[in-house]
């Protein structure tokens, strides 16, 4: 199996040989509506792997199904964690997925407006804390240094994300991307091991589209974290993702690299419908014949049309 390529010493950022979280035959019914139908993936440890498809393909269902928050009808999903273990994440609850090594964002922001930047970061650092009611309560010394030590955490994802000057700021006076960052600032803080992105680039302006590209890369490659991302900018999608899960109507309808999936057929049908799709291969194909047999002169590089 292949693995992305790196300078001579390096570790190989992703081995296609490790999955991290891999689904298999996972189907979801809503009564007699299908919203996953037999869907199967696998997340390489260190990559990031991206779902794309039109609205209503069952992306945030197949999140919530990986998370616990929908339980599929069949299939399995399987979380493997750093040291080799299996774990099963159907049926789960959210927060024992959480706990295994799973974090989340969602598509609405779900952050506590009324806590500050700091305080939403930490409530997420302390539940890997051990410490219990009493020693809380009671101050205990195993319980301050575990509150010091979620505070140093909650700073220094404040800072990798570019916040750290806000941590006083309440979450709702910040701006729409910052929320976005420090949502994302949160879901790092609880030590996952895969990060699923729900649209994080949803309501952002073209500067934090890149900002949010570059912390993407960070999270993946600085912090070791394999990451999940469903996004509707192909921009974005095809500047960090290594490869490219298609849904549409809750089949998985092409899989592989960006480039790959951007000249399928079934992809390009997706999107635009049967008719469009040949329309756009017609129109290729007779511009093309008519450059051939001279009908149209090729347009030489950098002329622009009259």
């Amino acid at each position: 199996m292949s693995t992305t390529k790196t300078q001579a010493g390096e570790t190989p950022r992703v081995n296609a040989d490790d999955q991290v979280l891999s689904a298999r035959g996972v189907t979801l019914r809503f009564g007699g509506l299908v919203g996953l139908s037999d869907v199967a993936f696998d997340l390489h440890r260190g990559e990031v792997l991206a779902v794309i498809g039109p609205n209503g393909a069952g992306k945030t269902s197949l999140f919530n199904s990986l998370t616990g928050m929908y339980v599929p009808q069949e299939g399995s999903i399987v979380l493997r964690d750093r040291e080799g273990r299996e774990h099963s994440l159907k049926g789960r609850k959210p927060h024992l997925v959480n706990r295994l090594g799973v974090a989340r964002t969602f598509q609405n922001i779900r952050l506590f407006g009324a806590l500050t930047a700091l305080e939403n970061v930490k409530i997420a650092a302390e539940t890997r804390q051990k410490s219990g009611p009493v020693s809380i309560m009671l101050g205990l010394p195993n319980a301050r240094r575990e509150d010091r030590a979620s505070d140093r955490r909650a700073l220094e994802l404040l800072h990798f994300v570019g916040m750290d000057h806000l941590l006083n700021e309440l979450a709702a006076s910040l701006s729409y991307g910052q929320q976005r960052s420090l949502e994302i600032a949160r879901a790092l803080a609880t030590d996952p091991q895969v990060l699923l992105l729900d649209e994080p680039a949803a309501g952002t302006n073209p500067t934090e589209k890149l900002e949010l590209e570059v912390l993407i890369r960070r999270i993946n490659r600085e912090l070791g974290i394999s990451v999940l991302l469903i996004e509707h900018d192909m921009r974005l999608v095809m500047s960090v993702a290594d490869r490219v899960t298609v849904l549409n109507f809750g089949k998985v309808i092409a899989q592989g690299s960006p480039s790959e999936v951007q000249r399928n057929p079934a992809v390009v049908e997706a999107y635009l419908g049967a008719e469009m799709a040949a329309e756009m291969v017609a129109a290729g194909e007779n511009a093309a014949a008519e450059v051939a047999d001279g009908t149209v002169p090729a347009q030489r590089d950098g002329e622009d049309e009259q």
